[in-house]
């Protein structure tokens, strides 16, 4: 047996309550607590421990092969607070019961893992009360940088000034701010796809086409309503403010707001809603009431989330990239985290949207 073997067999770290035991019962286990066993100094310890190629292979061999016998941990928070730096990203969603933020989300975990950074993922559920308190909870975990979708109610952006000032980046991406200085926001063409999505309703022959969407403070909301808005106006269709609902696009008010329109006079002959899960359960209400789709009222949803897929009839509806959003999100934070892509300025970048044209709205074969 080795002699360093040797030495660290004989001070029992195997017989309980050895009295000769180096590290006491309970006491978190240190490099000085190798460094004793080996005899050698802590530095060589750290370097070896670290891989560090100024001590030779046997002995970080043998280094590895202590701490592990120890049950040595590496105190992770204490190097980070040498390095300022945590490796952790903070991300704030609405709500993580979405098949586009899920999406968005693993877009993020993919970049970030390969990256080597750790994610602390938190929900506002459309709150801009829970959303300052998840901002200050990632503030405190001295999240390196920070990605965000904004609540619905969401109009005091104070919260974030604390990360401006101390330098820790922010991104926002989908529900953004656009008028926040020194920020960076990762979205799509919210109105060409309003615009797109209008269109195709009224070229399959709708001339009464409702608007359902949610709260227009949001970029993304009031920016398909101006797309929902220029295809009416290019068309010389009328627009009156009774054509446009505004809700928060959660189950109750789906089942509440296809009843409501079954019952109107005149009938619309055309929806365009802002969520597919909104309108796959508004679909499901028309039918109740014997509408039938496309042949009496054409729908559009939008994201493309799987429910429009095995929805009957399939939804059309906006294919919105989440996974690449996410992606894009963070490699773009952590290339400014590792001074490759500086954020000095407000700047926004816009990815690529897709009508998928389904059996929902076409009225025209």
């Amino acid at each position: 047996m080795p002699q360093w073997k040797k030495r660290f067999h004989d001070t029992c770290f195997f017989i309980p309550a050895c009295k000769t035991c180096p590290v006491k019962e309970g006491k978190e286990v240190t490099i000085y607590d190798i460094a004793r066993q080996l005899h050698i100094s802590p530095a060589t310890v750290s370097r070896g421990l670290n891989d560090h190629p100024a001590v030779s292979k046997k002995t970080r061999q043998k280094i590895l092969e202590v701490a592990q016998a120890l049950g040595y941990q590496s105190n992770t928070f204490a190097s980070s607070l040498r390095k300022q730096r945590t490796n952790t990203l903070g991300v704030i969603v609405p709500k993580l019961n979405s098949h586009f933020v899920s999406s968005v989300l693993a877009g993020i975990e993919k970049v970030a893992n390969e990256a080597g950074y750790n994610l602390i993922i938190s929900q506002s559920l459309e709150s801009a009360q829970k959303e300052v308190a998840n901002a200050h909870t990632m503030f405190k975990s001295r999240v390196d940088g920070l990605i965000v979708s904004l609540a619905f109610d969401t109009e005091d952006l104070s919260h974030f000034q604390p990360f401006f000032k101390k330098g820790i980046p922010v991104i926002f991406f989908d529900r953004v701010a656009l008028n926040l200085p020194n920020s960076t926001h990762i979205i799509i063409d919210n109105q060409k796809a309003g615009y797109e999505a209008t269109r195709h309703l009224i070229e399959q022959g709708c001339r009464h086409i409702i608007h359902i969407t949610g709260h227009l403070a949001r970029n993304v909301y009031a920016d398909r309503l101006k797309g929902y808005r220029q295809a009416l106006n290019e068309y010389q269709l009328p627009f009156s403010e009774q054509q446009v609902i505004v809700c928060p696009l959660d189950e109750q008010s789906a089942w509440e707001i296809g009843r409501k329109i079954a019952d109107m006079k005149p009938l619309p002959d055309g929806l365009f809603i802002t969520n597919d899960t909104f309108a796959a359960i508004c679909m499901h209400a028309l039918k109740e009431k014997g509408i039938r789709i496309p042949a009496d009222m054409a729908i559009v949803g939008f994201n493309d989330d799987l429910v429009s897929r095995v929805v009957e009839p399939p939804l059309t509806t906006i294919h919105y990239p989440g996974q690449e959003m996410g992606e894009l999100v963070a490699r773009h934070l952590i290339n400014h985290l590792k001074g490759t892509v500086p954020l000095t300025h407000t700047h926004t970048i816009i990815i690529h949207s897709e009508l998928i044209i389904r059996a929902s709205s076409l009225r025209k074969i």
